[in-house]
């Protein structure tokens, strides 16, 4: 037997789009303030796009960079470019320009889309970047008119020079990339996270399943469809025939109204989100007849947090995963009983990383010296690994990392947890020394390269600390050059000027630091050092 056009079509997410506008075209697909597109409007859109970006040299394999807020161009561009042939590059709002024209080059994308506001730091990228690409600018009518500082046609206009009747470019081969998401990693240096085809299709039929999704639920995008396109939710919406509602900015009282005026069922975010939505004055939070369903990733959500957003109407289930696996590999899928449990209970249950999503294939925790399984007795620690799907292809133009990643069969996340008896695995520690802020990952040795390029700083080394807002913020420990004298406030000014602002250290402690007989930092010492002051 042999696989034929009739027994085997290579999988893609994009077939969600055009079953939904065969289906479903009359129904709303996208809101966005006084704008509603239906399914059948949003796929001639796309196509359109698509025979655009075509006519401008998009071919199969090419990037096509995207620096925009959760707006319909956003979503569209989902669609579009892979409908193109491209690869879809969704790039961190929230970046400086040199990171940005890092990945500009790094990706050397063809074309550049981007928000009118964010064209300030676009500019300056392409300043730096050696990679010239073409720009689009999308002038959104829903803020104020922006004057775009680089050469650039708009959205729209280029759009309207598509063709309604394009053969939109099907993959010949599931494997091929779909899109390229950056991850801080292990170290400053970015890298390109490749998708393909299949684990985006087989990563929303997952989520379908896994999140027990009905037809046409009405989603509000709160996950900034950079992080992991938006944990793969824009194309899971679309399988669904779902009504996505567009959120720019985030506020809790916009959220609020967004959710009573469009009987939202469900939304994702990091627990800072939550965290917002719980301790929003009364006089903006509502109460809903609906239950809404919120996925949250990132960190574990508080107790507290959980408890408050459950008496508010939401139904909260917390997940695990990583760009490099397509967004969320393991949930802390509730069981029946759990229901005769208390709050507190329920909470610490629902903090667990849990167990694996229906399109993972498996997951593990081993020993990291041995490679054996560790114990289901909720004290052996070992390193979750992976495999599955919904795995990257590798790192771009990275075949060492790439490499370390995936020795022996399996994918490393540097992520250390237990497993507990009933099968459940939670996280205890991270090996990368990755700093998750808000949901967005900061790595630790980019942040202590910028303090090391100060003058005063000998040695510096930059942990996580506990913060009731963003989950964890950089903790920077300092060791001073002899005679040398700054203060906190000035490295944290040196910080913020030198990369994206998020990233900067929230705090800054002079003195010594702990190392080994060889040298090495001792980072497990600051980390207990910072718990013993929370405490």
């Amino acid at each position: 037997m042999k696989q034929n056009p009739a027994n085997h079509v290579p999988l893609t997410p994009l077939s969600f789009l055009h079953r939904s506008a065969d289906i479903f075209g009359h129904r709303d697909a996208l809101v966005y303030g006084e704008l509603a597109r239906s399914w059948s409007e949003l796929r001639e859109r796309c196509i359109k796009m698509a025979s655009a970006l075509n006519q401008m040299g998009v071919g199969i394999g090419d990037a096509v960079s995207v620096l925009a807020f959760n707006t319909p161009e956003m979503y569209e561009s989902h669609f579009s470019i892979p409908m193109a042939g491209g690869v879809l590059n969704t790039i961190n709002t929230r970046l400086d320009a040199k990171t940005v024209a890092y990945i500009l080059d790094d990706s050397n994308a063809k074309v550049l889309i981007v928000d009118s506001e964010l064209a300030n730091i676009a500019a300056t990228a392409l300043q730096q970047s050696q990679n010239q690409p073409q720009v689009i600018v999308i002038n959104d009518k829903n803020i104020a008119l922006l004057e775009c500082p680089i050469p650039a046609v708009d959205y729209e206009t280029v759009l309207n020079t598509g063709l309604s009747d394009f053969e939109w470019i099907r993959p010949t081969d599931e494997w091929l990339p779909l899109s390229l998401n950056y991850t801080s990693g292990t170290t400053g240096q970015p890298k390109g996270v490749l998708y393909h085809h299949r684990g985006s299709y087989l990563m929303s039929m997952g989520t379908v399943i896994g999140w027990q999704l009905p037809n046409h639920p009405t989603y509000l995008y709160t996950v900034p469809m950079f992080h992991c396109n938006g944990w793969g939710h824009a194309w899971t919406m679309a399988a669904l025939a779902g009504k996505v509602v567009c959120l720019r900015t985030f506020s809790p009282e916009l959220v609020f109204e967004l959710l009573a005026k469009h009987k939202v069922s469900h939304f994702g975010g990091a627990p800072i989100v939550l965290n917002m939505l719980a301790n929003a004055p009364t006089s903006v939070q509502r109460t809903f007849e609906q239950v809404i369903h919120v996925m949250t990733a990132g960190a574990p959500p508080p107790e507290k947090v959980l408890e408050n957003m459950s008496q508010l109407g939401f139904e909260i289930m917390h997940v695990y995963g990583l760009t490099e696996t397509y967004g969320h590999i393991l949930q802390s899928t509730p069981q029946a009983e759990w229901s005769k449990l208390s709050i507190k209970k329920i909470a610490e249950l629902k903090a667990r990383q849990g167990v694996r999503f229906p399109m993972t294939e498996e997951v593990c925790v081993i020993d990291q010296s041995t490679g054996n399984k560790v114990a289901h007795d909720g004290k052996s620690i070992g390193e979750i690994v992976f495999r599955g799907n919904t795995c990257m292809m590798g790192y771009l133009n990275n075949d060492t990392a790439t490499a370390q990643a995936f020795e022996g069969g399996w994918f490393h996340s540097g992520d250390l947890a237990v497993i507990h008896p009933d099968g459940y695995i939670q996280i205890k520690d991270r090996s990368k020394d990755i700093i998750i802020s808000g949901g967005e990952n900061i790595s630790s040795v980019e942040v202590e390269n910028i303090l090391y390029q100060h003058t005063a700083v000998g040695e510096a080394a930059v942990v996580a600390m506990p913060d009731e807002f963003w989950g964890e913020v950089p903790c920077a420990f300092v060791e001073l050059k002899e005679g040398a004298k700054v203060s906190e406030n000035e490295l944290i000014d040196h910080c913020k000027n030198n990369m994206a602002k998020f990233k900067r250290p929230k705090k800054v402690i002079f003195g010594p630091l702990p190392k080994t007989a060889t040298g090495k930092i001792q980072k497990h010492e600051l980390r207990t050092r910072i718990k013993a002051h929370s405490e």
